[in-house]
């Protein structure tokens, strides 16, 4: 129930993370395209303004030496102002003897002519006198009557003689018309992208909300015990890698979950069996007119199911220590040979009391295999046990060790009747037996598992004149 509020606050935290990312680009947008700009172009105009002054210079230089009439002037400079685009005014300039012009350095600036004939015109007497001095074009920005304006001073020279001073202005209307433009669009578009990306955020957030509501809500009925069908993968995104890899996760668990439920029924069934037998056999020793031999047979048959307990409580806890992953190991070189003669040594009564006719084919000295000598000799006695309780008595057993394909091999093979055709698959499976009188069916699983656990291997080969069961180990290399 709690869920739900978080979800909906994982949506509006995405949608809030798209819109503020959204503002962040724009706001940089905004402040690099719409204000950066207007001072680019507005030099961009001023330096067109200075160049195209370059070009009518002559003209203009013309009409300061040539004592042209007013309407001469009056034509030259509109001439020249309408081709450079800008308010063109030609001036002259004196000496001013009581030296009232402190900035220009006694002289005195007069205009002869402005393309527009009016009263007030931009004008700036330091930018004309620094441009008299370098003979050389001078440029500046100045304010004329409230608007920013640009200004070019051009020095009329004749044979090195300075004959005169064009100022050049220009207003910057037009770009502030087209910046504004710019800004105006920019803002517009920078709302309409806040709100496609607060509402697309939005939806998106719900969409990745109820897929994530989905899982949260699939986990929930795992972690209960009850597993759900598999979550549709509707994407190849990391959500929809994620729903995968839950699914995947969900048929181990479910796999997991049967087995645990097959393994704790079996072993329940194993362990009630002995024990409803011995409690049987209390009730039957209560008994006082039991007979001596009697009594005999029904202790020699306890005995038997207190070992068949005994073994059972071992192989389950070695099986819990293998899936646990807890179980040790500790390789070392072991002689296989050396270590099957003393398990087989211990095997001899029990052979014995079968009738077994047991075959020891071991060399010498050799095959050394590395590996845990204790879990070796672990699976020695399982398989010796396996023949023993699974042929008939007198069964002819064969213990053979040797090297072969960089392996070191043990194998006890019996000349019994061999496994049935659809056991061979089976035979390696926890509580698998084909007769449970004579076991749990736990050996043979753990054998493998130890096995595996030496990187090596537990292979069974059968047909109608036996059966042979061989474990493969990594061989020392230094065995030849």
């Amino acid at each position: 129930m709690r869920s739900r509020p978080r979800l909906r606050s994982l949506r509006n935290k995405l949608a809030l993370v798209f819109f503020a990312i959204t503002a962040v680009a724009f706001s940089v947008i905004y402040f690099s395209v719409a204000t950066q700009p207007e001072s680019n172009l507005e030099e961009r105009r001023l330096r067109d303004l200075e160049l195209l002054a370059g070009v009518y210079e002559p003209a203009l230089r013309e009409l300061a030496v040539s004592d042209p009439s007013d309407d001469q002037l009056e034509r030259g400079v509109r001439q020249v102002a309408e081709g450079t685009d800008s308010q063109v005014t030609l001036f002259d300039w004196e000496e001013d003897p009581k030296g009232r012009q402190n900035d220009t350095r006694g002289l005195s600036f007069y205009p002869l002519f402005d393309s527009r004939e009016q009263s007030a015109y931009p004008r700036n007497d330091a930018l004309m006198l620094r441009a008299l001095r370098s003979r050389k074009t001078q440029t500046a920005f100045d304010f004329f009557q409230g608007d920013d304006v640009g200004l070019v001073a051009q020095p009329l020279l004749e044979e090195g003689r300075r004959v005169g001073v064009a100022l050049y202005s220009r207003d910057f209307e037009e770009v502030e018309a087209a910046v504004s433009f710019i800004r105006n669009r920019v803002l517009l578009a920078t709302l309409a992208a806040l709100v496609l990306a607060l509402l697309g955020g939005w939806l998106v957030a719900g969409r990745l909300g109820q897929r994530v509501r989905r899982l949260e809500l699939a986990a929930e009925e795992v972690s209960r015990g009850s597993f759900v069908d598999p979550l549709p993968v509707d994407s190849k995104d990391e959500l929809g890698q994620l729903t995968r890899t839950f699914n995947e996760m969900q048929a181990q668990l479910r796999q997991v979950d049967v087995a645990r439920k097959e393994f704790i029924a079996t072993a329940s069934h194993e362990l009630r069996t002995p024990i409803f037998s011995l409690a049987g056999f209390v009730e039957l020793l209560q008994d006082e007119d039991l007979d001596e031999e009697t009594r005999r047979e029904f202790l020699e048959t306890m005995s038997e199911q207190v070992d068949r307990l005994q073994k059972l409580s071992v192989d389950l806890l070695d099986l819990s220590r293998l899936d646990a992953g807890s179980l040790e190991l500790h390789p070392e070189e072991v002689d296989l040979s050396e270590l099957a003669r003393s398990i087989v040594h211990e095997f001899t009564p029990a052979m014995a009391n079968h009738g077994t006719h047991l075959d020891v084919r071991l060399p010498d000295q050799g095959p050394e295999a590395v590996c845990d000598p204790e879990r070796v000799a672990q699976i020695m006695r399982i398989l010796l046990d396996n023949a023993l309780r699974h042929t008939p008595a007198g069964t002819h057993v064969t213990v053979r060790a040797d090297r072969s394909n960089g392996a070191a091999g043990f194998t006890v093979a019996d000349a019994g009747p061999g496994l049935p055709e659809g056991s061979r698959a089976k035979v390696f499976e926890r509580f698998y037996t084909g007769d449970a009188a004579r076991g749990a069916g736990l050996g043979l699983a753990i054998a493998r598992e130890l096995a595996e656990r030496m990187d090596g291997r537990l292979r069974v080969t059968s047909q109608s004149g036996g059966t042979a069961f061989t474990l493969e180990l990594p061989a020392n290399g230094n065995d030849t």
